[in-house]
């Protein structure tokens, strides 16, 4: 099942700003075949404590601007920050270690994982 439009343009907003404030290793889960009560979840690593907070700030900002409705935020932590976009969008914003040993990615083996390119930035 592919993901309707409006949700891979709000997908699409969130990889996109998060990438913006260099965000590495940005993958994003397709969750609908695996969970009655999550849509998609988008897993990014942050170099340092001041880089989450600088991905959480662009990526809510994008993520409202795509249509999605204010988030709410468990953390803040120096390792791992949480958007909850409704249940329909969850963005992990973690430190290496964090991903590593959390290892979401393991946990929803079972999720298809969808592609979001980066764009190439004009010269």
């Amino acid at each position: 099942m592919k993901p309707d439009q409006q949700a891979r343009q709000q997908l699409r907003a969130i990889v996109d700003a998060a990438r913006e404030r260099r965000a590495e290793d940005v993958a994003v889960l397709d969750l609908t075949s695996v969970s009655t009560t999550l849509d998609y979840f988008v897993i990014c690593t942050a170099t340092a404590g001041l880089q989450l907070n600088a991905i959480q700030e662009n990526v809510r900002q994008k993520a409202m601007e795509a249509g999605l409705q204010r988030p709410s935020v468990e953390g803040p932590s120096d390792r791992w920050l949480l958007l909850a976009f409704g249940g329909s969008i969850v963005v992990h914003i973690m430190t290496k270690d964090a991903r590593e040993y959390y290892d979401l990615e393991g946990l929803w083996s079972d999720a298809r994982k969808l592609d979001f390119p980066e764009e190439a930035q004009p010269s």
